[in-house]
């Protein structure tokens, strides 16, 4: 990949500079490996092995080529482990890896210069919802709207970075809009004001569990809400994905009193740029998942409309827990 450059021996460059490229580009690449693959876990592991192979046959930090060769070895590491997963399948219902805090529009900075033409923000390209619709896309089609999309990359640039022409780009990049046409169909922006109107609608849900408010549960659902559970396998959750507001209340009200007994402590912190329930037990019983992050979508109404919990231990590293549970 990328044009030929002098053997590592001839061109070693000295710790500063190496220092200085990983401070530059590794912030822009995880965040575009994060994007991709849905998995914070996954885009650490590329952002090391792209600068391992930086160092060992790349250009040098100072070549201006250097920043286009990493997105393009990043991508590709990235087409690779979104591949692996379709591969291997999932132990039930798959989910992102949450992150905590808000993707900050420096986090894409080196992966692209950003534009304001882009079609999704780079809060809004990290959200639950805009990773959980990319999951229709095939690995290449999910690269190209990535970076068509999100980085604003050129048709052409973007055959460059996935290795095709143009005109494929085009085609797989048409066919990705019309997969993702529902999504845009529903799409919220994740403003100031519906992150505002998500917290409401979460921590009322939290009081209706802690209060075992059935009634107040109710009112706040949706008649269609749905429920998501990833535990990995690891964990007691469901199976598959369980919809109906009778259904999913009965079901959440269940599970919090379950949770009484193992001492819960639950914050309400930002995730993906929204809020979400962080959960901590410091007795978790039987199979009982010691920590999950719970977060909630809500409708134009502000009544809930999905809710989703990862509780799978690998894909929880992206977010502080107290510690007052054993280790997963």
């Amino acid at each position: 990949m990328g044009g030929r450059t002098k053997p590592r021996s001839e061109t070693e460059p000295a710790p500063a500079a190496l220092a200085a490229l990983f401070e530059r580009e590794q912030r822009g690449l995880w965040g575009l490996a994060y994007r991709l693959t849905g998995s914070a876990a996954d885009a650490e592991d590329i952002v090391q092995e792209a600068f391992v192979r930086a160092l060992e046959r790349g250009p040098a930090p100072e070549d201006e080529g250097l920043r286009p060769w990493l997105v393009r070895v990043a991508t590709n590491l990235a087409l690779d482990a979104l591949r692996r997963r379709k591969r291997r399948g999932y132990d039930g219902p798959w989910l992102p890896s949450p992150i905590e805090g808000d993707p900050s529009e420096s986090e894409l900075a080196s992966a692209a210069s950003s534009s304001p033409e882009a079609r999704y923000g780079v809060l809004e390209s990290a959200s639950f919802a805009f990773l959980l619709a990319l999951e229709a896309l095939g690995p290449r089609q999910r690269a190209v709207l990535v970076l068509r999309d999100v980085l604003d990359y050129s048709a052409r640039e973007t055959a460059d970075v996935v290795g095709t022409t143009e005109a494929n780009v085009r085609i797989l990049h048409h066919r990705a809009r019309l997969a993702l046409a529902s999504y845009d169909a529903e799409r919220t922006i994740p403003t100031e004001a519906h992150r505002e109107r998500t917290r409401i609608a979460l921590e009322e849900f939290l009081r209706c569990l802690a209060q075992q408010d059935a009634r107040g549960l109710e009112a706040l659902l949706a008649d269609s809400v749905r429920t998501v559970t990833d535990a990995g396998g690891a964990y007691t959750a469901l199976r598959e994905p369980l919809a109906g507001r009778d259904r999913v209340s009965v079901f959440y009200l269940r599970a919090a009193l379950l949770r009484q007994v193992a001492e819960p402590r639950i914050e309400v912190r930002v995730v993906n740029g929204l809020p979400a329930a962080v959960i901590e037990l410091a007795r978790p019983q039987r199979r009982q998942a010691p920590r999950t992050v719970l977060r909630c979508e809500i409708d134009p109404n502000g009544r809930i409309r999905e809710l989703h919990s990862v509780l799978a231990p690998e894909k929880l590293g992206a977010v502080r827990f107290a510690g007052s549970s054993s280790d997963a």
